[in-house]
């Protein structure tokens, strides 16, 4: 008769435990956080060494002095990539002249197919204000570790692939500090706002 309650209790505290972490993560995937200050110690974001669209030298120094957001998506991606693309282009439209001022990047987690011609290509359809970023598997590696992203090869039927990645924008401040999860689910002129604070 004593094993039911502790029974109970367990499976109580388990339950609350599961409600906190889903809790927390809808709040992080849906950017709930952005409003915040940074976060104290969080450990995203830092040096990578990576190729633009253009096939030129990309590093982590070439944002210093500019508050930017951070996407790593791929070109085949059939609808967050572009989605998320599409908002983060009504933004910079939005800064009107301040966008110079500020940076967006995509990163591409898939430098099999994402070269730099390819990237190129690809943000033509997107505001010119958001640089593509690629590099040899090992670049890229590093960078998505550097910023916490996970990311798979998924295979395919008839041999074809996909990925499954982490697809998250990050705001990152003047120094390349991590800011919070920006939040692109508002109207642009509310982000653009946000964004011009950091500027």
């Amino acid at each position: 008769m004593t094993r039911r309650p502790s029974r109970l209790i367990v499976l109580a505290g388990a339950f609350t435990l599961g409600l906190a972490v889903c809790v927390g993560l809808v709040l992080l995937m849906t950017g709930r956080f952005s409003d915040a200050p940074a976060f104290q110690g969080a450990t995203v974001g830092g040096p990578f060494r990576l190729v633009d669209e253009s096939g030129q030298p990309f590093t982590d120094q070439n944002l210093r002095g500019k508050p930017f957001l951070v996407f790593f998506g791929f070109t085949h991606c059939p609808d967050v990539c572009p989605t998320a693309l599409f908002e983060v282009s009504e933004i910079m439209r939005g800064l009107g002249p301040d966008a110079k001022r500020t940076a967006a990047l995509f990163v591409s987690v898939d430098p099999e197919r994402d070269t730099p011609m390819a990237l190129k290509d690809y943000l033509s359809s997107f505001d010119s204000n958001i640089r593509g970023l690629t590099g040899d598997p090992a670049a890229v590696a590093a960078a998505a570790k550097a910023y916490r992203v996970y990311y798979k090869k998924v295979p395919l039927e008839g041999g074809d692939y996909t990925m499954d990645h982490t697809a998250l924008v990050y705001l990152m401040d003047k120094q390349g500090r991590f800011v919070a999860p920006f939040n692109l689910k508002r109207p642009p002129e509310a982000a653009a706002a946000e964004l011009r604070r950091y500027l």
